[in-house]
């Protein structure tokens, strides 16, 4: 395998710092690592441009079932091009896939990292459990619901999400219902919308807030490994 395009910025980092020089094609939104060499950009993880991703003739597209959209990849497909679509809805469901994707489809030697991370989150102990809702966007604000990656993390670390039940994986939800929801905690991702110290806390004022790197709540790829860490020092801080 030597010509992949990513269109999932967590795969874009984990091929990139396991096997430099392999990705000829990544999303605007593929911001890790810093250096992407030639990488062409291909558009937006919702809206790429098929017909530019075939002309670079790549030996594999890698894709994720909810951040692209199906017709897109049938469009790929159509073209002739070949297109691997990972799911992702806890940590080891994504400890497989980085298996399936950078061993078993790209050839390459288990990463160190990936091992890092593997053994970062068995060490985890959480200290106590915090109930919580985690918004990740606003106008409308919407919130993690059932069976997400970030919401697994999150309960390893002994938050609950409070719409962790919810029929939803993303629902809308009320501001005035969730300031209403008895919660410990708000919890309050940089990414996909970026919250802020000036940009979210104010609209829960009488809830401690725990501002979250977005890249280690919700990417799957090398910051597996420092996640915890990351992750636990921010919650403690908001308490």
């Amino acid at each position: 395998m030597r010509r992949v395009v990513s269109l999932v910025p967590s795969l874009t980092e984990a091929v990139a710092v396991s096997a430099p020089g392999l990705l000829v094609g990544v999303t605007d939104w593929c911001t890790h690592p810093g250096d992407l060499g030639d990488a062409v950009r291909v558009g937006g993880t919702k809206n790429p441009d098929v017909r530019r991703i075939a002309e670079l003739r790549p030996d594999l597209v890698i894709a994720n079932e909810e951040e692209n959209r199906a017709p897109d990849l049938a469009a790929l497909r159509a073209a002739g091009v070949e297109v691997l679509v990972t799911e992702v809805r806890d940590l080891p469901q994504a400890l497989r896939e980085l298996d399936r994707v950078l061993v078993g489809a790209l050839g390459l030697t288990r990463p160190g990292w990936l091992a890092d991370a593997e053994r970062a989150w068995a060490r985890v102990e959480p200290a106590g459990t915090r109930t919580a809702f985690v918004p990740i966007w606003r106008r409308p604000w919407m919130v993690l619901g059932r069976n997400t990656f970030a919401g697994d993390l999150l309960a390893r670390l002994g938050v609950r999400n409070v719409y962790a039940a919810h029929e939803e994986r993303y629902p809308r939800i009320p501001v005035a219902e969730l300031a209403a929801s008895g919660c410990d905690l708000v919890v309050l991702p940089d990414e996909p919308y970026r919250f802020t110290p000036e940009d979210g806390p104010e609209a829960f004022p009488d809830l401690p807030a725990a501002l979250l790197s977005g890249r280690h709540l919700t990417w799957y790829g090398p910051s597996l490994a420092e996640a915890p860490a990351v992750l636990s020092q921010a919650l403690r801080e908001a308490l």
